[in-house]
């Protein structure tokens, strides 16, 4: 169901005999045993019209292991299922396969041309989390129902509602009835999917059980998608109250405190320090608001382009962040229970303890988690267990470091791994909610302070005008 060519593992072998070693090396000669013992087959038939199979000749390099992408783009006009017109982008090798591609699609095509440099085609920009959930499930509830991987994959891509969705999968299957593997399609957009998903659904190809992963990847795409949300529910709340106190404060600093300025201006009251200095400040917004949004967006944009291109400058906003109080618990918390998560799936679907490591560097952000996975690769290299390379590392928690040396010692690593997993969620979890219970009165402080200040500037100059009216 997955291609008529079988995809090729990388296998480092680590020379330290451990329990856990020789466990996943056992696991791994069963896998090469259900490998040559099943048949597993690319059914690309269309589902209600078997006489509509495409000959699009395979596009494989001989001479290669890496994935060989189309070259070309094309640009077509249709009549869609339900009689719309609608036109798009393609990446095929020819204009006949795009044409056969959208006759076995059932579309009537009304022009297919090569894209020319005045086309605007903004791609295919990479899945969400929740969109990768929901299109995994349903691919599994296809296959386990005996519709075919090429025909399943179809249906998704006309039921989505999303463009940029729909071209993708719409690649996927002009790749599957070309009889490339599943993984080999989903590689040719390596931006659109991501790196884990793929070497799990090369492990798939090599048990012959692409259900169940999926399902198991839908699982952690939604776990993921959840605490995604809890983050940006804990962020929304002090973000508007912050952006509504900016908008008040700026009004009282160029409307109102102005207005107070020129009353006190008139009845010669004498100004006190703090309103002197508030009306510095309202004089300084109103005289260069100009250059100060200019400088405002040029400090953000600076910081991004360093933060996004520099490493050194990357590690250490990272590792700073990790040692505030608070802020420290919620990402190191996140990060643990992501490293540990994905590990665990990893190794329970029997991918190579080095692979893993690998698909670990390339899915986190954060360099400080990358190090330690790089120094394990390195351990790993020299026959050293995995636990010697976090051993002593701060931003591994303790309880973490002691279940992953008990994983290794019972030959259990995959278990512990979901365990320490479920255990940092759960903590991320109460973290984030006493964020969001702290940050609420923390706020009104702020605003009841400065408000203050700003009315206790306005109100010390009407006492003076009053005694001098007395």
């Amino acid at each position: 169901m997955f291609g008529k060519k079988k995809s090729e593992s990388k296998k480092i072998q680590n020379t330290n005999s451990t329990p856990l070693q020789n466990k996943v090396d056992n696991k791994l000669n069963n896998i090469n045993s259900t490998v040559n013992n099943s048949n597993i087959n690319n059914a690309a038939v269309p589902i209600n019209n078997q006489e509509n199979v495409v000959n699009i000749p395979q596009q494989t390099d001989n001479n290669s292991k890496k994935v060989v992408r189309p070259n070309k783009r094309f640009r077509y006009k249709i009549i869609n299922g339900v009689g719309k017109k609608e036109d798009g982008f393609f990446d095929a090798e020819s204009e006949n396969d795009v044409r056969n591609f959208l006759l076995s699609q059932e579309y009537k095509v009304l022009e297919i041309k090569e894209r020319s440099k005045y086309d605007i085609d903004i791609g295919v920009s990479k899945f969400k989390a929740s969109d990768l959930a929901f299109s995994l499930t349903q691919l599994s509830t296809y296959i386990k129902s005996g519709i075919p991987l090429a025909d399943a994959v179809r249906i998704l891509a006309k039921q989505s509602s999303k463009p940029q969705i729909k071209k993708s999968f719409s690649q996927l299957v002009y790749q599957l009835l070309k009889g490339e593997n599943f993984s080999t399609a989903m590689e040719m957009q390596q931006k659109v999917y991501p790196k884990l998903l793929i070497n799990m659904v090369k492990t798939a190809e090599m048990t012959g059980d692409l259900p169940t992963i999926l399902d198991d990847m839908a699982d952690y795409y939604t776990s993921m998608e959840q605490t995604r949300k809890q983050m940006k529910s804990a962020m929304t709340y002090p973000l508007v109250v912050l952006s509504i106190a900016i908008g008040v404060l700026i009004f009282m600093l160029t409307y109102l405190v102005p207005q107070f300025a020129s009353m006190f201006a008139d009845n010669d009251a004498t100004l006190p320090v703090l309103t002197l200095a508030i009306l510095a400040v309202s004089d300084f917004i109103k005289s260069n608001w100009i250059i100060l949004i200019v400088v405002i967006v040029g400090i953000i944009f600076t910081f991004y382009l360093l933060y996004t291109k520099v490493k050194s400058f990357r590690t250490a906003i990272q590792t700073f962040l990790m040692h505030l109080p608070v802020i420290k618990s919620i990402i190191i918390y996140n990060e643990i229970a992501n490293f540990t998560k994905t590990f665990a799936s990893l190794l329970n679907h029997g991918v190579f303890i080095t692979d893993s490591m690998e698909i670990l560097s390339k899915i986190t952000n954060n360099e400080v988690y990358k190090r330690i996975i790089n120094k394990t690769l390195e351990n790993l290299a020299k026959g050293d267990s995995i636990s010697s390379a976090f051993k002593g590392e701060w931003a591994i928690p303790v309880v973490a470091y002691e279940m992953l040396v008990t994983g290794e010692t019972t030959g259990q690593l995959g278990l512990m791994m979901e365990k320490v997993a479920a255990h940092f969620q759960m903590l991320h979890k109460n973290v984030i909610d006493q964020l969001k219970s702290l940050i609420e009165p923390i706020l009104i402080c702020f605003l009841a302070v400065v408000v203050g200040i700003i009315l206790l500037s306005i109100i010390q100059p009407m006492f003076s005008i009053y005694n001098q009216i007395n």
